[in-house]
């Protein structure tokens, strides 16, 4: 089992909805929102092994092992007005921790307004970066790394599902099940704010 493979063989046959195409995978770069350009589609997805400078809220770090951890973004071409643009943090919180609770079986829930959280130990993160007509989506879970391979200066308390459940798990499937959950929670948010 190869738990370090993102390439767009091993993830583009699991995707089950539009997001995630087009699909790219880096093994290394800066951060993946740095690479989703204005003109690409919506949907467009990036992930990668390693970010060198991948960052959370407040300005912190995200820092993560090379191949360890899920680090990818979206990118979304919201049609309500900008203004709702920050309730997309919550929908990607609430769907990464509805993947998580599908895919692996954890007691997985959002804590307002970006992480996602097992049992108050921060599992994930979500870092949406907004400009004129689109909103980048960052997301990071920490899945395979062990107890000293989290960092020790934090917030909140990090996990990984590994800690959680004691197995390595395959990141792509759980890249596909992410997706499809930010999909169905983005589709309904833009329903809600439609204008009728």
């Amino acid at each position: 089992m190869r738990v370090a493979d993102l390439s767009p063989g091993s993830v583009e046959p699991l995707l089950r909805g539009r997001l995630g195409h087009p699909y790219r995978f880096v093994e290394e770069c800066t951060s993946t929102q740095r690479l989703i350009e204005d003109a690409e589609p919506e949907g467009t997805t990036v992930a990668t092994d390693l970010q060198t400078h991948g960052r959370g809220r407040l300005g912190r770090r995200w820092e993560a092992p090379r191949g360890r951890a899920l680090l990818f973004s979206v990118l979304l071409h919201p049609t309500p007005p900008m203004a709702l643009w920050p309730e997309l943090s919550l929908v990607a919180g609430d769907a990464v921790a509805a993947a998580l609770r599908e895919e692996v079986g954890v007691a997985a829930e959002l804590s307002h307004p970006n992480d996602v959280l097992i049992g108050g130990r921060k599992v994930a993160g979500i870092l949406p970066e907004a400009s004129v007509g689109r909103v980048v989506l960052g997301i990071g879970v920490n899945v395979n790394q062990t107890a000293d391979e989290l960092p020790a200066e934090t917030p909140k308390p990090p996990t990984s599902l590994r800690i959680e459940t004691a197995l390595e798990r395959m990141r792509a499937p759980l890249l596909a099940a992410i997706l499809l959950e930010l999909e169905r929670g983005y589709d309904a948010w833009q329903r809600l704010h439609t204008t009728r």
